[in-house]
């Protein structure tokens, strides 16, 4: 009995774009949850214009970056986490979590500038 080989992909097709011809590759913006607010509204209720930059929100995530925190980090970021749910009813996983914090830091650095949070805590630590 002769050995029956299996055909494999290529690595071309393992490592293609996502997107199909003639779509774009880049994140949508997905519809709100209900009762979450549009981002909009919740950087005017916050008291200041941080941008136009929005965090890609619910959508596939094609690209993946591992980030090392420490045990404290983890458990606050998990403690906001368990709070959005509890008192604000937004079921959000950490990494929309993260990546909405992210969304509203560079929205501030590109307002801001020099007197941006994000630079100020770099330029003390």
């Amino acid at each position: 009995m002769a050995a029956r080989r299996v055909s494999l992909p290529s690595a071309d097709d393992l490592f293609r774009p996502t997107a199909g011809e003639g779509e774009s590759a880049k994140p949508v913006r997905a519809v709100p949850d209900a009762g979450e607010e549009p981002a909009a509204e919740a950087d005017a209720k916050a008291g200041g214009k941080q941008g136009t930059r929005r965090s890609s929100g619910r959508v596939r995530h094609d690209e993946k970056m591992t980030v090392y925190v420490t045990a404290d980090e983890l458990l606050e970021l998990e403690h906001a986490r368990l709070t959005l749910r509890s008192k604000h009813g937004m079921a959000v996983d950490r990494g929309r979590l993260v990546r909405e914090a992210v969304a509203i830091v560079l929205a501030d650095l590109e307002s801001n500038g020099e007197q941006s949070a994000l630079v100020r805590r770099l330029a003390d630590g």
